[in-house]
């Protein structure tokens, strides 16, 4: 036990709170996902499970390695999400030929059917979005986000 307790002032954590930029890109993230999750509803798919099956839109099977790049995931974060869209039929898992260690992943017809019928609501909730945000904020929203990156 400490005796003596470390006291920080409720103005920083005032200022932390108004301030970093960590917090409130995971306040703006958590507010577009709800958003997102709410529109998509009718077609039965979360906002990550379309960015997932997206990222899945390929001539060719992915690598579990190109996925969790393009989406910013954890290998296991990864796996454990398409686990669930695999047990609904939308994307189907299989060893990869040259590297029998690794899976590719593709999606099915019934994945790519969702995808076509979640594209039009991602469309117009995120030129909703844009247009709330005005010129440039879109664009340079991106650009900023992109150089953290």
């Amino acid at each position: 036990m400490l005796s003596n307790p470390v006291v920080i002032p409720f103005s920083t954590t005032l200022h932390v709170r108004d301030t970093c930029l960590c917090l409130a890109v995971q306040r703006s993230a958590r507010a577009l996902a709800r958003r997102f999750d709410q529109a998509m509803k009718p077609t039965g798919l979360t906002n990550g499970q379309f960015s997932l099956l997206m990222s899945l839109n390929r001539p060719e099977p992915a690598t579990m390695k190109s996925v969790a790049g393009v989406l910013a995931m954890d290998r296991t974060t990864l796996t454990a999400a398409l686990k669930v869209l695999e047990r609904r039929g939308l994307v189907i898992s299989m060893a990869d030929p040259k590297d029998r260690r690794g899976r590719l992943v593709t999606l099915t017809p019934d994945g790519a059917h969702a995808l076509a019928a979640a594209l039009p609501i991602w469309t117009q909730v995120h030129g909703e979005i844009d247009a709330e945000l005005g010129d440039p904020g879109p664009q340079a929203l991106r650009a900023a986000l992109a150089r953290i990156d």
